[in-house]
């Protein structure tokens, strides 16, 4: 039932198509290997990303699923909740538990091997992630459902103003991104995403009970790395790559800090709606 090419070739895939985030490639290789190579793990894939928009988080959990499932996301294994469309009511929030556990359960019966994919964390009812904990965990059996083979991946926002401010500061203080370990940022992840009255995490038995496995963090994007972004966009709408045009559409995303203008403000979000209005 899943289909995966290897973990080598998702290897070549984020070496060649995610830009600017060593750390990702590493942790996400990790786990995605672990998961692959345990025929008897004693619990689910549990990995959660953080950083801010456009710098690669939905799509690194798009190239993992196509890697493990035929077809990507639209395997009938592969899930995917996004918050504000599937659960927009706050006072609807006894109902939402109700028929998340029983989806959980119901697609685990069907296939162990599954992946379920939460959008926008930071937008989670606080409570409702609780739900899925006992999905989580290593216990042998929940429900009558043996569930240690599925993937959950957690993609947030929370926590990239964090990382974006210590990125910074070691870039002040002269050090590379290559350099940058994830013990670096995640103090500054935790405070962000689990100390957060705010966030859908805060007070999760998911935190407590220590059930995520990565805590991936992915770093600001810089110039050079947006002028990436705009040259493989440029090859995938199978238009010339013109130098101008490329120092153009970089060019025309906002950066921050103000004085030195070195990270951009959306990633590489925008950069393939730009890129009409340079050619």
């Amino acid at each position: 039932r899943a289909g995966h090419a290897g973990s080598c070739s998702l290897e070549f895939d984020l070496a060649t198509n995610l830009v600017g985030q060593p750390l990702v490639r590493q942790e996400v290789m990790k786990g995605v290997r672990g998961f692959l190579e345990n025929q008897n793990p004693v619990k689910p894939l549990v990995m959660s990303f953080h950083g801010s928009t456009g710098t690669g988080k939905t799509y690194v959990s798009s190239m993992v699923i196509r890697y493990l499932f035929q077809g990507g996301l639209q395997s009938p294994y592969v899930h995917h909740f996004s918050p504000i469309v599937h659960f927009p009511h706050a006072e609807q929030i006894e109902q939402y538990k109700e028929s998340l556990k029983r989806w959980i359960q119901g697609n685990l019966t069907n296939c162990g091997r599954s992946a379920f994919l939460f959008d926008e964390m930071d937008k989670m009812h606080p409570g409702l992630i609780d739900v899925i904990i006992p999905f989580l965990g290593p216990s042998w059996v929940v429900y009558g459902t043996n569930y240690r083979k599925a993937i959950f991946i957690f993609i947030s926002n929370a926590g990239g103003e964090q990382i974006n401010e210590v990125t910074l500061a070691l870039w002040r203080a002269r050090k590379d991104r290559e350099e940058i370990s994830l013990q670096d940022l995640e103090p500054a992840i935790s405070k962000a995403v689990f100390e957060n009255p705010q966030s859908g995490f805060w007070k999760s038995g998911i935190i407590n009970e220590h059930l995520i496995d990565f805590v991936v963090p992915f770093l600001p994007l810089k110039h050079h790395h947006v002028k990436q972004c705009v040259v493989s966009e440029l090859i995938q709408q199978g238009l010339e790559v013109r130098p101008g045009v490329v120092q153009e559409v970089a060019k025309s995303i906002p950066y921050f800090p103000e004085e030195e203008k070195l990270f951009s403000s959306t990633g590489c979000k925008t950069v393939a709606s730009r890129i009409s209005f340079f050619l």
